[in-house]
């Protein structure tokens, strides 16, 4: 082959070019298409899915759920002057009629003071019982943090809620009623429970991945439009990263795949790749453009970047590919998403970029962004300074390492889920009301084993244990706010009478006697239908206390509270374990977390091998991880330092990352082992490459901040703290990058080859 025969590259170039109508037609014709299943995709807003299948924490759930039901409760709650007053039960009865017809509430599961003390199923003698002030501070007292709070200036109604498969209407729509139903109440009420919270995180991120993407989007167009100025490299990276992202959902919706929480990092993550790719294309074209056709400019940036493009999509897919290890399916879902996203990318830009380039007037080039002159004089003294100062800089790296490993040893989990959301947001607001006001929202059970005939002998072990457990109380003060069992109800059963058919006549005249076990289970009936079948299922053996906790309380006292009930609980019934809600919310983050460590080991390991595959050379491929690593590390190690604890939007920060910063490694390793390869020494090429590449780099993570900050505003704080923290990751990877590159790549040995061909002709492309 002679020196100026066109390369492989050239030719599948030439190809494209010529090809670019019927490209573009198919481009279209897909994306319409796709656009279709992408826009049915829904979230899956099932908290279990968040656990791996083998959890036990997650099994536990699962025995208490078939056991007793979903247990997903609401609570209502508003301010009333005297709780027993006529007024205040009367206004309580209707309030709870109106709620309990609404669809997706079970009507007979309703829980109020008025259904308890103006109970019509019960005897005549117990509703003259129940006026008595004895028997009404009884009841009270059961209710306290419950129905009542203890100063009895709140109350509540529960109301739970239909299993989501029965329900007659969406879960969603149930919310919204209930939510309409107290906003038009008098005086003013909230409404607050777990599946409410659950249901607004998703809400929340679903909405504001949309509607922040979109502003994100305009935000970057802008940006793009003052380096540039120039409206068609402003429309390519937003149609590449749109196709991309219609492609990967409608692909994934013929699977019948979901979205999930960790899903919403998709449109921000596409968002990264396709800008950073289109930069590199952008600056390149713009550079060959000051000394060759528009034709030969385009041949020759295939040229330079299909290779890198590629091998950084590839390199970015095996980051992401290391999350299907994790046992969360979830977890695995988006890593999926992720992999075919970033594969898509160089299929899409094929496509797409030939006839965006060559098509239209021929004028239509980008222009050089403002200060660029500037910009690469500051770029290139700095791979001067690095060269000059390579000892202090590995000084400096390896001492960092060493602080990242002790931060990492501080990090804590965020295990307060109203921390999740903006102060000012309803369900915080409400949250914050119950937390206050009645004992909080964090519902949890203790289960254990029961006999299938309920003996005294057990009832006293959970009169015992039950009383243990209200004693509870940590170094700190923390205490369980309420604990319910199936003895509360029973012991809360008045003396009977002797005579049954006397039950008419006034109660002071009537000669009462202690009430049998089956005579108190009869009256519990009578009075709450729900509360002995909601404790205790004789067929399945198990039974269980009912707890609450206070939400917002710090990662470390939530869990420590966990394990002393079950520790105390454990004395009384062996095989005692905590579960429900609270429980799987306060272990979601460390669940997430888990698998992350070996998944970023994983991904580490992954990508030095696919750039040692890449460079074919192994050397360069374990080099690169130390710039990649060292930005993640800090990062996180400064997050346990200063005491941030990782929450659900920055639980895999580590794996994403990895993900991410890899193109500015691959980028500058090409255009440094081009130059070497054509005969320019260490100095000369690592400067030119902070020139060339760097220059990318700068503009592409300028316009990535600009766009993530968008992030910040979502009323989803997790999603807000991802914003801040990819940016953050991006910007270190830019920096150790341009400092820590020209000092690593001293140690690689290059053999120069032969200068990089350019044909004396230019093979002529079609317009």
């Amino acid at each position: 082959m002679s020196l100026n025969a066109p390369s492989h590259s050239e030719q599948f170039a030439n190809q494209l070019a010529r090809w670019k109508y019927p490209a573009v037609a198919f481009l279209t014709a897909m994306t319409l298409i796709l656009a279709i299943p992408a826009s049915q995709l829904r979230f899956d807003e099932a908290v279990e899915s968040f656990f791996s299948s083998e959890s036990p924490l997650l099994q536990e759930y699962l025995i208490s759920k078939q056991a007793f039901g979903g247990d997903e409760f609401l609570i209502v709650g508003y301010a009333v002057d005297d709780p027993t007053s006529s007024e205040t039960l009367d206004d309580m009865e209707s309030f709870s009629a109106t709620l309990s017809q609404i669809p997706g509430i079970l009507p007979e599961s309703m829980q109020d003071l008025a259904s308890i003390m103006r109970n019509d199923r019960a005897p005549r003698w117990m509703r003259l019982a129940m006026r008595l002030p004895a028997f009404e501070r009884s009841i009270l007292r059961e209710s306290r943090r419950m129905l009542v709070s203890d100063d009895d200036r709140t109350v509540a109604i529960a109301m739970r809620l239909e299993d989501e498969n029965k329900s007659p209407v969406p879960r969603a729509e149930t919310f919204r009623l209930v939510r309409e139903a107290v906003y038009q109440h008098n005086p003013n009420a909230v409404v607050a429970g777990e599946p409410l919270q659950v249901h607004d995180m998703f809400q929340y991120v679903e909405r504001d991945s949309r509607t922040l993407g979109i502003a994100s989007s305009v935000l970057l167009m802008v940006v793009i439009l003052i380096l540039f100025r120039n409206i068609r490299w402003v429309v390519l990276p937003i149609v590449l990263i749109q196709c991309t992202l219609i492609w990967t959902q409608g692909l994934l919706a013929f699977t019948g795949m979901k979205l999930s929480m960790v899903s919403s990092m998709l449109n921000s993550l596409v968002t990264i790749i396709g800008v950073a790719t289109t930069m590199h294309i952008t600056v390149t074209y713009r550079e060959l453009r000051l000394t060759h056709s528009r034709n030969d400019s385009y041949r020759l940036t295939f040229k330079r970047l299909a290779g890198p493009i590629s091998w950084t999509c590839i390199t970015t897919a095996v980051g992401f590919g290391a999350l299907l290890i994790s046992r969360i399916v979830p977890v695995q879902s988006f890593a999926i998403m992720m992999t075919l996203a970033t594969l898509l990318i160089p299929l899409l830009c094929c496509l797409l970029f030939p006839f965006g380039i060559l098509v239209g007037q021929a004028h239509a080039d980008p222009n050089p962004p403002m200060g660029e002159d500037r910009l690469v004089a500051v770029l290139k003294s700095l791979s001067r300074w690095a060269n000059r100062h390579a000892l202090s800089l590995c000084v400096l790296t390896v001492a960092l390492f060493g602080l990242t490993f002790l931060g990492l040893l501080r990090l804590t989990v965020e295990t307060d889920f109203s921390k999740n959301f903006r102060e000012q947001s309803p369900i915080a607001q409400a949250i914050e009301y119950f937390e206050t006001r009645m004992g909080g929202v964090g519902s949890w059970e203790i289960g254990f084993s029961a006999p299938e005939t309920l003996t005294e002998e057990t009832l006293d072990q959970v009169r015992e244990l039950s009383t243990r457990l209200r004693d509870i109380e940590l170094e700190d003060g923390t205490k369980l706010t309420k604990v319910i069992s199936l003895t509360d109800g029973l012991d809360l059963v008045p003396r009977v009478p002797i005579d049954s058919s006397k039950r008419s006549r006034l109660l002071p005249i009537m000669r009462l006697r202690k009430s049998t076990l089956e005579e108190k289970r009869e009256f519990l009936t009578t009075l709450q239908p729900e509360m002995e079948t909601s404790l205790y299922n004789p067929s399945q053996q198990r039974m269980r206390i009912m707890l609450r906790a206070l939400e917002q309380q710090p990662a470390e006292v939530k869990l420590k509270l966990i394990a002393e009930v079950e520790k105390v609980s454990r004395e009384v019934f062996p095989d005692s374990t905590a579960t429900g809600l609270y429980v799987l919310l306060a272990n979601m983050i460390s669940s997430l977390l888990n698998d992350q460590l070996f998944s970023f080991l994983i991904a580490s390991a992954g990508v030095a091998l696919t750039m040692g595959i890449a460079f074919r050379n192994l050397t360069i491929g374990l080099l690169s991880l130390i710039p990649n690593l060292l930005p993640i590390l800090v990062l996180i190690g400064t997050m346990g330092l200063s005491g941030v604890p990782v929450n659900i939007g920055t639980a895999m920060i580590a794996s994403v990352s990895m993900g991410l910063t890899v193109d500015s490694t691959i980028h500058y390793l090409s255009t440094y082992l081009r130059l070497r390869k054509s005969g320019v020494d260490h100095l000369a090429a690592t400067e030119s490459a902070h020139g060339q590449v760097g220059l990318a780099l700068v503009l592409a993570n300028l316009a990535l901040v600009a766009g993530f900050s968008v992030l910040t505003m979502s009323n989803f704080v997790p999603l807000a703290d991802f914003g801040i923290l990819v940016s953050i990751a991006m910007l270190g990877g830019l920096v150790s990058n341009i400092f820590l590159m020209p000092v690593l790549l001293q140690w690689v040995r290059i053999e120069p080859t032969s200068p990089e061909p350019i044909p004396a002709e230019p093979v002529q492309i079609p317009a």
